[in-house]
């Protein structure tokens, strides 16, 4: 399906014929519905038996959605639309090829799956940090916001008989191990006070916090929570809250309050913890697709600005967490991005790659796997039925770092040659 006319690769002789056909392995289902609207196929990998993932959980919202609503109406439009094949309990096993012309095999529980596919959009979502301190699972009253969240909407006497309610932020975020904000923990913790002091307007509220993020309109839910007495109080990493059980039974929470220089001491019936997003694993799943990773293990798009829901690699997209913490809207809007990146690639018959790629010049090659290591993108590897290494052209990215590392020069980059640039010097210096 690559075209060459053995002068290389150039941006006028390469074709790649496309697959109208996207995969996806995602547990949000908002940019496969707008995919399939277009009227392409899709198939939705999903690791386990129900779509939805941590939306499930989702129950208040400071701008009045129906989370759970739009979700269930999200999911009878994915399970309803012809276009869209489900796999529940499955997993990508392994891929290879590259925009236009992938090949996946998908771990099924009725076996393998072979699937030819033009795109991929990659959103496997994150999962909530469980917590090893304040007495998180030694005693129930101690919890994370999506348990505080099913006992609010469920009105459980737990919540209603409250005398008082503290709020942690920050557990498990914004430290040496994890030096990244979640992002959605602030507007979360609010929400969930401004609930707590709906159902009981007589409950002390405190949120001991390290910087509060209620960014953009989220900070009206700070202004509110402020005038309907809930109470902020702020820590330094260094003088994180104590928390405690007493001889009585009771919970005790200790904080510094940087005002008043002491000790403030609550005793709380309810003891919130808003815990850290992780990624889900990624390592396996970067290594398969040869995406790349930053260190707290999110993936990372090719640009922030220029390509923000692309990986470096073509026909590979991104959203939602797997990306970074983000809220469902955000989530909801990168991933209708991403969709309408793939689009513009499924809705051509073919798609041109780049002429400016490396070519190995096999009788030169010393297979000392130089360039293998140095790709930032994955692309070289060894072609052991000529001993040399190669370098796919609909995979290169033509950055030239092989070139430059190849101890024996056995590398040249099309159009970029040693020999072109050399005759570009002494025209120079001619000139």
């Amino acid at each position: 399906r690559v075209t060459d006319d053995g002068l290389g690769m150039s941006r006028d002789d390469a074709l790649l014929a496309l697959e109208r056909h996207a995969t996806s392995k995602i547990q949000r289902a908002e940019d496969l519905s707008a995919i399939a609207t277009m009227g392409f196929q899709v198939c939705l990998v999903e690791k386990t038996d129900k779509l939805g993932g941590n939306a499930w959980n989702l129950v208040i919202s400071h701008r009045g959605y129906n989370y759970r609503g739009y979700l269930e109406d999200l999911i009878r439009r994915v399970e309803g639309q012809p276009n869209i094949e489900v796999l529940f309990n499955s997993e990508v096993e392994e891929t290879s090829g590259f925009i236009g012309n992938f090949k996946s095999t998908i771990k099924t529980p009725a076996g393998k799956k072979d699937l030819e596919h033009g795109v991929t959009i990659m959103a496997i979502g994150g999962a909530p940090y469980q917590p090893t301190e304040y007495l998180y699972g030694q005693d129930d009253r101690v919890m994370l916001l999506f348990d505080l969240d099913k006992l609010i909407a469920a009105k459980d006497a737990k919540v209603t008989g409250a005398k008082q309610a503290v709020f942690i932020q920050c557990v498990g975020s914004r430290e040496p191990e994890r030096p990244y904000c979640s992002r959605l923990c602030c507007t979360h913790a609010v929400e969930s006070a401004l609930e707590l002091k709906a159902l009981n307007p007589d409950m002390d509220v405190f949120v001991l916090y390290r910087d509060m993020r209620t960014y953009g309109d989220r900070e009206l839910l700070y202004k509110e929570a402020r005038e309907k007495g809930v109470v902020f109080i702020r820590f330094d990493l260094d003088s994180k809250p104590q928390v405690e059980k007493t001889s009585d039974g009771n919970l005790q929470v200790t904080v510094q309050d940087p005002i008043l220089g002491l000790p403030v001491v609550l005793r709380p019936d309810l003891l919130t913890l808003a815990s850290a997003v992780l990624p889900n694993p990624t390592e396996e799943l970067g290594e398969i697709f040869k995406v790349s990773r930053n260190a707290e293990g999110f993936f990372n798009e090719a640009h922030a600005k220029l390509r923000p829901v692309d990986f470096p690699s073509d026909g590979i997209f991104l959203a939602g967490l797997a990306h970074y913490p983000k809220s469902i809207d955000e989530s909801i809007a990168q991933a209708k991005a991403a969709a309408g990146r793939a689009a513009t690639f499924l809705a051509l018959d073919t798609v041109k790659v780049g002429g400016i790629v490396a070519v190995v010049e096999q009788d030169k090659c010393a297979v000392c796997l130089t360039c293998v290591r140095t790709c930032p993108f994955n692309v070289p590897v060894i072609d052991y039925t000529v001993d040399a290494a190669y370098i796919d052209p609909a995979k290169c990215q033509g950055c030239g770092v092989c070139v430059s590392e190849c101890p024996a020069k056995a590398i040249q980059l099309k159009h970029y040659t040693d020999t072109q640039i050399i005759a570009q010097e002494i025209a120079l210096a001619a000139g």
